[in-house]
């Protein structure tokens, strides 16, 4: 059985090489969505805002926040409908990385064929979440890690229907939940350095979190073409 640092290992391997692409490729990917939150309180900080630069800064500022808020309404709609079709791109990538499959940026962009599946899958998992979150915190951590497979599981099961792939990620899950979570935990050290960088480290560690979990996906889903690879590699260099 593998564990968080086997995980770490795989990922660091399947990089090699291969940084400067995959930090270019995580960087668009969460510009665009992928592992992004749905919903947020856009509206409610924007009257907030509206109404204090009305009182402090008078009419010309009111226009500059109205715009800029303009501006990053937009842009978490376009998220909203983008996230989940570049999280199952994003997806495609970091398998195909793990794998040693030649991993392409364009990548990112090869799952528009079901891009409103795509779509529900993020906004059923957001809900269930939710939901699962409103009894209390913990609950809503299960249900979370859960769920993590679903986007794995839908790319590479297309035809799959949304409830279905969901309820594949909670049966190979099943056991699995604190592996998951231990391993998301032991990259705490990286995220408090790369908060101290001022955000910069995130570029790295993003690429690295999301290589790490694409190998776990290899080792639940039983297909382990992971560690036949690194098998493979460890006898070429015995």
């Amino acid at each position: 059985m593998l564990y968080a640092e086997d995980f770490r290992s795989i990922a660091r391997r399947a990089l090699k090489g291969k940084w400067g692409l995959a930090v270019g490729t995580g960087f668009v990917a969460g510009l665009l969505g992928a592992g992004a939150n749905l919903g947020s309180s856009t509206s409610f900080r924007y009257n907030d805002m509206e109404r204090y630069a009305d009182s402090n800064f008078g009419i010309i500022s009111t226009s500059f926040f109205s715009i800029f808020f303009t501006f990053i309404g937009i842009y978490l709609i376009i998220i909203f409908l983008l996230g989940g079709v570049i999280q199952l791109g994003y997806c495609r990538f970091n398998l195909n990385l793990v794998h040693g499959t030649e991993p392409r940026f364009a990548d990112l962009f090869t799952k528009f064929d079901i891009f409103w599946k795509a779509f529900g899958m993020q906004l059923l998992v957001a809900i269930y979440t939710i939901l699962w979150s409103l009894l209390l915190i913990i609950p809503g951590i299960i249900a979370s890690i859960s769920y993590a497979m679903t986007p794995y599981i839908l790319e590479e099961n297309p035809s799959l229907g949304i409830n279905e792939a969901i309820k594949q990620s909670k049966i190979m899950m099943y056991g699995n939940k604190w592996r998951f979570f231990c391993l998301g935990l032991s990259f705490i050290g990286w995220i408090i350095l790369s908060a101290f960088t001022l955000g910069i480290g995130f570029l790295w560690l993003n690429p690295y979190v999301s290589a790490a979990y694409a190998a776990f996906y290899d080792d639940v889903s039983g297909k382990n073409i992971t560690s036949e690879r690194n098998d493979r590699q460890d006898d070429r260099i015995g």
